[in-house]
């Protein structure tokens, strides 16, 4: 598979939003609803935006292990290399862009789902960086694949997305034991 460098160069435009802490207002969806209805729909748009996260992140968890033991093989081409930081990048530019809508509605949910949204930002910035310098060095240095600082990199993004995918199960585990909880409640008042 010949190196696209067209397709190695990326813009990460939705990790930019992550790094600068800029995301857009959820104001105009929840302009008209109470305070509570949109505590409310936030929580919901919430597990559904970690829901999806957490699929992104199983399939970015594959490539990132991939990548790591591919370094420990002097026999794997560089080609290998560029796939899978790119199905890498694909991943955490969708992780990103979930996570920028996150952020947008941070104030509206309650501290533990506030935790989560941070925690999750705070692997997706560090696997979107790594991602990044993994890239930029595999396009200017085409035969170091095998230093020390490229390896780095790819541990950095193994080991920050798996802490993300593990995040967001507990999250997912948390919140359903929450709405559990509140079902066995509403059934012990009838």
């Amino acid at each position: 598979m010949p190196l696209n460098s067209k397709r190695m160069i990326t813009t990460f435009g939705g990790i930019a939003l992550l790094m600068t802490g800029t995301a857009s207002s959820q104001s105009t969806a929840t302009g008209s609803l109470t305070t509570k209805q949109a505590s409310g729909f936030a929580s919901e748009q919430t597990s559904t935006l970690m829901a999806e996260i957490q699929r992104e992140a199983a399939l970015l968890q594959r490539h990132a292990e991939r990548l790591e033991s591919l370094v420990r093989n002097t026999h794997i081409s560089r080609e290998s290399h560029a796939y899978h930081l790119d199905q890498v990048k694909l991943h955490i530019n969708a992780v990103g862009k979930h996570t920028a809508d996150l952020q947008a509605m941070r104030d509206d949910v309650v501290p533990w789902q506030q935790r989560a949204i941070d925690k999750v930002t705070s692997h997706a910035v560090e696997v979107a960086k790594s991602t990044e310098a993994a890239i930029n060095h595999l396009r200017e240095n085409r035969n170091l694949l095998f230093v020390s600082e490229y390896r780095d990199h790819l541990t950095t993004i193994a080991g920050h997305s798996e802490g993300m995918k593990q995040t967001v199960d507990k999250f997912l585990d948390y919140e359903k034991a929450q709405r559990k909880l509140q079902q066995l409640e509403e059934n012990q008042n009838y």
